[in-house]
């Protein structure tokens, strides 16, 4: 570690790993239910969305390519509802999450995709921004739609470089 920046060192993204910040929103393991003559495998109620004071709604994001390492030094979180990103196309992308340690985040955790996977992050985690890999960054995200605040951001004294 530098004086510039901390290294924070990418994870495969697994239900386990992933729990105390969210679900991982895949096809894995056995469906729950078969659907339209057996031709359909239901993975089921996959995701706890949160919502406070508003309603949930579906959203297109398109977000500009990024490559690792990558520099950190942003997260943010959502006090009023969960927020779940599903992508459009089977590339991967990183999610960083960080606990919460006195209304700060604690020491963040990055996370890649395997292709296939999205993720719901829970109310009020602190995350960071739509961080795609690749072309075409484009995403479906559940979130909260109403009136008032629902974005804190933190700036990191010193930021993290994520690497694989």
């Amino acid at each position: 570690m530098n004086a510039v920046h901390q290294t924070l060192r990418t994870e495969r993204l697994t239900q386990k790993a992933f729990a105390k910040f969210g679900d991982v929103l895949d096809a894995s393991g056995e469906a729950d239910i078969v659907i339209n003559q057996g031709n359909c495998g239901r993975y089921h109620d996959r995701a706890q969305l949160d919502i406070l004071n508003g309603r949930a709604g579906i959203s297109v994001f398109k977000a500009n390519p990024r490559s690792l390492p990558h520099l950190l030094d942003v997260v943010e979180r959502h006090p009023e509802g969960s927020q779940a990103f599903l992508p459009m196309s089977l590339d991967p992308f990183l999610v960083i999450v960080a606990p919460d340690e006195g209304d700060k985040p604690g020491t963040p955790r990055a996370f890649i995709t395997a292709p296939g996977q999205g993720v719901n992050i829970h109310r009020n985690i602190w995350h960071g921004v739509l961080t795609p890999l690749s072309e075409p960054g484009l995403f479906a995200v559940v979130d909260r739609i109403g009136d008032g605040a629902n974005l804190q951001e933190h700036w990191f004294e010193k930021p993290w470089l994520v690497e694989r």
